[in-house]
């Protein structure tokens, strides 16, 4: 006779994971229905701080310099998604992690979706200034490059983490990661292309997005297992 299946109980970091992605699911569509709503206690202090960020931007132009080749080239959407790209022909090249590779490129893409699916839904419009010191183009909610740059780099961060790098390698990717998220959600706001809640909106949409990705991740391959599927 054969016992009946008895499916195994979810283990503690799944719960942890799904915990953790209802959360930022709870938050995200807390805030996008607020810039929905045009909440005016928000409007007003995504206003405020706009305003101020906008007089410091035009007083410190090499300041600003700075923040237009940051944002337009080392942390630009585009730049990121070719870090990627990299890693993804790289496991591709292993062989033995094609799995992990397709993963990863489908989770981007869904992200890119979502992100430009909220964009046109919401239609937010960007801050207009009557001495503009950059410019952007399409919706302004949630931040593209604050959502993309979550993404990749949290998504980045897990496979190293899972592979197990060194110390010093793991503390150096960890540190470039924060920078570079917190660093392009400040560059939009500085630039007065993004209001403060669209960066924010962006960071929890990008975080849930990782968190949903690994969680799938994890549930397709039980116990961390490495990827088989060369053989």
């Amino acid at each position: 006779m054969h016992s009946p299946t008895v499916d195994s109980p979810p283990r503690p970091e799944h719960r942890a994971a799904a915990g953790l992605a209802g959360v930022l699911a709870a938050c995200s569509i807390l805030l996008l229905t607020l810039v929905a709503a045009r909440w005016s206690p928000l409007i007003d202090a995504d206003g405020d701080v706009s305003r101020t960020t906008h007089r410091w931007a035009v007083g410190e132009p090499g300041l600003t310099q700075a923040c237009r080749i940051l944002t337009d080239w080392v942390w630009d959407p585009w730049t990121m998604r070719l870090l990627c790209a990299a890693v993804v022909v790289w496991l591709v090249v292993r062989q033995a992690a094609r799995r992990t590779a397709l993963w990863l490129a489908v989770a981007v893409a869904l992200g890119s979706l979502l992100q430009q699916g909220l964009k046109a839904a919401v239609d937010r419009p960007r801050p207009v200034f009557p001495d503009p010191v950059d410019s952007a183009h399409y919706a302004a909610f949630p931040s593209g490059h604050a959502m993309t740059a979550t993404v990749v780099c949290g998504l980045l961060l897990w496979l190293l983490h899972r592979h197990g790098v060194s110390p010093a390698v793991w503390r150096a990717a960890l540190a470039v990661a924060v920078v570079s998220v917190v660093g392009v959600g400040l560059t939009r706001v500085w630039l007065g292309v993004h209001w403060p809640s669209d960066v924010v909106g962006g960071w929890l949409l990008g975080a849930l997005v990782v968190t949903l990705a690994v969680w799938v991740y994890e549930r397709r391959v039980p116990g961390g297992r490495k990827d088989s599927d060369a053989s």
